[in-house]
């Protein structure tokens, strides 16, 4: 496992896990404050996670939240920045002034020294626009992302990249072109394009 980088911003899920069991994921990994980054703060099947008893119970726990969900979530109703399907396009909105402003502001408070974690309501990362939308930005800013899984292991968004790409593409097979394929980019594409109609958080 890579070791994190100086700035380092976790992601983590909660999905139909008890508030107690995501709280001590939150204190295994030494979190201080919570990034909500769900369009919605909202969740019809696990009401803790609604923002005001999700704020009351990190608030009991001594960690902050904060929302940039209006920033930097996954769905957006701006007609412009859908594809035709009607899904996200991910590359459009990772353009946007709103989206940028979502993402330094992420990294000033990571680059504070603060424990971040954005939160999201899809337990696995690699469904969630916490990895496909989010992750490389921040990467390409400098800034180190690891994921804290279901059972509180912490895996780095390189890792992950890797596990996506061997699942999605196989390499032995011999290309047409010479052209070099970057297989990571091609992942998140894959990745995002995947997310339709509501799936992406």
């Amino acid at each position: 496992m890579t070791a994190p980088s100086a700035k380092t911003c976790y992601t983590i899920g909660y999905g139909n896990s008890p508030s107690d069991d995501f709280v001590k994921r939150l204190a295994g990994a030494g979190i201080d404050v919570v990034i909500d980054v769900r369009s919605v703060p909202y969740s019809k099947f696990n009401p803790d996670f609604k923002r005001g008893p999700l704020e009351k119970i990190l608030e009991n726990n001594s960690i902050a939240y904060r929302y940039l969900g209006d920033r930097i979530g996954g769905k957006l109703l701006d007609p412009g920045l859908l594809r035709p399907d009607g899904s996200a396009d991910y590359k459009k909105i990772q353009a946007t002034e709103k989206f940028r402003a979502g993402v330094d502001e992420v990294i000033a408070i990571v680059s504070s020294g603060t424990m971040v974690a954005l939160m999201c309501a899809e337990m696995e990362p690699e469904r969630c626009h916490r990895f496909a939308l989010i992750s490389p930005v921040l990467q390409a800013a400098g800034v180190s992302v690891v994921h804290i899984l279901s059972s509180g292991q912490l895996l780095p968004n390189p890792d992950l990249e890797r596990m996506m790409v061997d699942r999605l593409f196989d390499r032995s097979q011999a290309r047409l072109s010479d052209e070099p394929l970057d297989y990571v980019a091609e992942m998140y594409e894959r990745v995002s394009e995947r997310m339709l109609n509501g799936k992406s958080k």
